[in-house]
């Protein structure tokens, strides 16, 4: 199931990821994917429900303390998912209060640190896409 077959979720473009559980494979593809390839997907399905490309960097730069040069500057150098979070200035400290699911997986869950960010990630995007209000989704 991917972006192409009509899923609402932009790491879905990876054959399995959705069928991983709580836990993911150490160098699962995720992890080497481009976020640059990943961020138009994410952009789309906000500007899609009617958010807007500022809303998504918001909840990005939320999650990762990245200014928003230093999200252009990962995006255009082409940074894999697990750079972007590896040189992510910070991580919020209030990203574990994220909870729910996503792509059929509870973020909370998750056990690999670094699938937990992504899914933290596309939980924020969700969240946007969903209506709700940006205070409730930057907790």
């Amino acid at each position: 199931m991917g972006i192409a077959s009509g899923s609402t979720h932009p790491t879905m473009a990876l054959d399995d990821i959705g069928s991983l559980g709580g836990s993911a494979m150490p160098g699962h593809r995720i992890f080497t994917t481009s976020f640059a390839s990943v961020y138009p997907l994410y952009v789309q399905k906000a500007e899609r429900k009617g958010r807007t490309k500022a809303e998504v960097d918001e909840v990005i730069r939320w999650l990762t303390g990245y200014d928003q040069a230093g999200l252009e500057r990962q995006i255009v150098v082409k940074t894999d998912f697990q750079t972007f979070f590896a040189d992510a200035p910070h991580l919020n400290p209030r990203a574990s209060l994220i909870k729910g699911v996503v792509c059929g997986v509870r973020v909370e869950d998750v056990e690999d640190p670094l699938m937990q960010k992504i899914r933290y990630l596309d939980k924020l995007v969700d969240e946007l896409t969903k209506g709700k209000a940006m205070e409730k989704i930057l907790r």
